[in-house]
């Protein structure tokens, strides 16, 4: 996995880990479930990196 894709993938979960944490701060269920929808939408991009990264060694 790059270096740059690495760095996205990390801000896009903090990002999702930043809107959750609002959402359930503030009671607004939509905005913690899109946040924790990013989370899950880094995490898989990241799982896809990987086997990419296993498939070319």
């Amino acid at each position: 996995m790059g270096t740059e894709e690495k760095m996205r993938n990390m801000a896009e979960k903090a990002r999702g880990k930043a809107k959750e944490a609002a959402g359930r701060a503030t009671g607004d269920r939509s905005t913690e479930l899109k946040g924790r929808a990013e989370q899950a939408k880094s995490d898989v991009k990241q799982a896809v990196e990987k086997v990419k990264d296993a498939g070319k060694h």
